[in-house]
């Protein structure tokens, strides 16, 4: 009888997921993952990890499965919050549900497991996997959930083939109806639970008041900068090749302060993020104002207004040959070679046509329309149809 160990997190789908196992005949075991405790940078004095730990108990008794909880909040601080803070600091925006997965559901956690003797590790992730033979090896395949509303692909957009090989996606078959229809006829305590909010470890905390727990305020200027400023009518001149073409719409609109009029006040670039409209507290616009820009060095943040502002949008984004992850290796483009692909630079967008393009130095990814706000520190995953081939960090 194969071993699964499964993430049981508290919530319905992971529920279901060990619900499912079992059915099909594995031999279940529970592992509720504490990820954060760090009363430090916590503002809540709510306590949503020891609720969902009893949750996800109560589901292991009812499915009579073993259960025990692991502390993995030393692991998770070294390198997902610390990172977290890293980022932010630069002015960058990391994603830490795509960095929690790669670090520790399917590291940290999937050592554990296979030294609990398992055979697989599964999770309630709404995503599916594949197999397939490529010169007479088998390579695993990423591929969408089958409830596109729900598919959760990207987050798993940095795992490897030897990760994946250990994984197991029950519900990825299932839409998020069916599997809570699931749970109430298996009588499951979770079977109505709400799907969490907020950020993956630490609950229900916002991210600026997470943030400003270790980085410091420090007083800066909004600058408002026009639609049709003179920034914007970029001379294209004639390339000389392609990659010269694509370094060029690659390259971020740079701003100063002289550029547009003061109009406000904030507490440090650093909380902010290009796309962000909520948090200015800048009033008498037309339209409401986006972050085009933040400038952590000089400590400026600028915006535009309207969500049509010209400052933000690009067609074209680059990363770097060590932030170049590919799922499928067999599939690696060699410098000089372009493949057409899907891609998305966040969660839930909707995918969109664009090419890959191997260069020396990285890669770059060039859409077939302009995309909203491409945030530096954030993933870009592409796509063959279903598929997830392979995922980067965007520079």
């Amino acid at each position: 009888m194969k071993r699964v160990i499964v993430g049981l997190s508290g919530g319905v789908d992971s529920s279901v997921t060990a619900y499912l196992l079992k059915e099909q005949g594995y031999e279940v075991i529970g592992l509720f993952m504490k990820n954060w405790h760090d009363d430090s940078v916590t503002i809540s004095n709510e306590c949503p990890w020891l609720e969902d730990s009893n949750d996800a108990m109560i589901v292991a008794n009812k499915l009579g499965i073993p259960f025990q909880v692991v502390d993995l909040s030393e692991q998770y601080k070294d390198r997902i919050v610390d990172y977290m803070f890293a980022e932010y600091e630069k002015g960058r925006t990391p994603n830490p549900d795509v960095l929690c997965n790669r670090e520790i559901k399917f590291d940290v956690f999937m050592d554990i497991a296979m030294n609990l003797g398992a055979d697989y590790v599964a999770t309630g992730h709404y995503c599916r996997k594949g197999e397939e033979e490529v010169n007479g090896q088998p390579v695993y395949k990423l591929l969408a959930g089958k409830d596109l509303n729900k598919d959760q692909s990207y987050f798993l957009c940095q795992l490897s083939q030897t990760q994946l090989a250990k994984a197991l996606f029950p519900i990825g078959d299932l839409t998020k109806p069916e599997v809570r229809a699931i749970a109430k006829e298996a009588d499951l305590i979770t079977a109505d639970k709400k799907d969490s909010q907020g950020l993956c470890f630490i609950g229900k905390v916002r991210l600026p008041e997470f943030l400003q727990q270790k980085l410091q305020p420090k007083e800066g200027v909004i600058v408002s900068i026009p639609q049709d400023s003179a920034l914007y009518n970029r001379e294209v001149s004639k390339f000389l090749n392609k990659e010269e073409e694509l370094a060029f719409f690659a390259t971020k609109f740079e701003y100063a302060v002289t550029d547009g009029k003061t109009v406000g006040q904030h507490q440090g670039a650093h909380y902010f993020t290009k796309g962000q409209r909520k948090g200015l507290n800048v009033g008498g616009t037309k339209e409401a104002l986006y972050v085009i820009e933040t400038d952590v060095v000089e400590n400026v943040i600028y915006v535009g207004e309207g969500k049509q502002h010209k400052g933000l949008y690009r067609k074209v984004l680059f990363v770097q040959n060590e932030e170049i992850h590919w799922i499928r290796e067999d599939l690696t483009l060699k410098t000089g070679e372009s493949l057409a692909v899907e891609a998305r630079i966040r969660y839930r967008q909707t995918l969109e046509k664009a090419s890959l393009y191997k260069v020396d130095k990285g890669l770059y990814v060039s859409f077939e329309n302009e995309q909203s706000a491409i945030q530096e520190g954030q993933f870009v995953a592409w796509y063959h149809e279903e598929e997830l081939l392979g995922s980067g960090v965007i520079s």
